[in-house]
């Protein structure tokens, strides 16, 4: 196992991120899905110039982006937009994609669970056969009930998984399995040789090392079933704006260069525009605890 980063929730260069992670013991980077933002012929010398590969990528599927949309023609830009993701990942000689079905923050539903789940299933086939011909692994990606109603648990990933195809897998998010799994370290065991990433952030979505995880438990349950990739840091930290804060420095002060789309889906992740020496404490904290168990 290694440690790995996503880079969606700060907005900042890449290289900035780049700079941090490999300072931290990091050794990969599981690049935000959004292909125009990170062009290859740019984003590849920058990864080979800080010693850092990229892992895979995971999809941004929020607005318009939702393969389980009533409307058809919403489904194919998704798919094509997936696939875009794929193609990105492949020119970065990354090795898997992470991949949220329906909307995130959609809680309400277009149509029937058959129609949906029928949508969905087809939708991925196509990804799928674009994925196993670019050497690039699925992974299909739980969320918790309030940012998401298709896909929740880690059996519903894996019966969606298996029917896409036999070398579609699944991502384990450990802050979405916590509040959604009876026994995460179970769920785990119940993936198994279909686990193709794990996300790391702690029940309050604070790096690990902030929270109530058992981390060692979950890393020696992660070698139980023989998963040896990323441990992919997605700490996304609530904003405390109360007097009793105790991260004085936690909200960026300065003008950031960030889309309006982009900034909305930090803030409906419950954060907002972080500090650069808050984040970096972040990072320096997962490090510190995951490290030692890894190694």
């Amino acid at each position: 196992m290694h440690l790995s980063t996503h880079n969606w929730m700060r907005a900042e260069p890449l290289e900035v991120t780049l700079r941090r992670i490999k300072r931290l013991g990091f050794e990969s980077i599981e690049i935000s899905g959004e292909p125009k933002q990170y062009d290859t012929k740019t984003s590849r010398p920058l990864l080979k110039e800080h010693g850092i590969r990229c892992w895979g990528s995971v999809t941004l599927t929020l607005g318009e982006r939702n393969l389980a949309a009533g409307n058809e023609q919403q489904r194919e830009k998704s798919i094509d937009y997936v696939k875009s993701v794929v193609t990105m990942v492949k020119e970065l000689d990354g090795t898997e994609i992470t991949i949220v079905p329906a909307t995130v923050g959609k809680v309400v539903a277009d149509s029937t669970p058959e129609n949906e789940w029928k949508w969905v299933v087809e939708g991925l086939k196509e990804v799928y056969t674009h994925a196993e011909a670019s050497g690039v692994r699925m992974a299909l990606e739980p969320l918790n009930r309030f940012e998401t109603y298709f896909l929740n648990r880690a059996d519903q990933a894996l019966h969606l998984a298996e029917e896409v195809g036999p070398n579609c897998g699944v991502c384990l998010d450990v802050f979405h399995m916590n509040i959604e799994e009876v026994d995460m370290f179970d769920a785990i065991r119940k993936v198994g040789k279909r686990l193709v990433d794990v996300h790391v952030a702690e029940n309050n979505r604070l790096a690990p090392g902030m929270g109530n995880v058992d981390w060692q438990r979950l890393v020696a349950t992660l070698r139980e079933v023989g998963y040896d990739g990323a441990l992919t840091m997605e700490a996304v930290a609530p904003i405390d704006r109360t007097p009793v804060c105790p991260w004085p420095d936690q909200v960026e002060q300065n003008p950031v260069d960030i889309s309006p789309e982009q900034l909305k889906f930090i803030q409906d992740h419950g954060s907002s525009l972080l500090s650069e020496a808050f984040y970096t404490r972040l990072y320096e904290t997962a490090s510190a605890t995951l490290l030692p168990l890894i190694r």
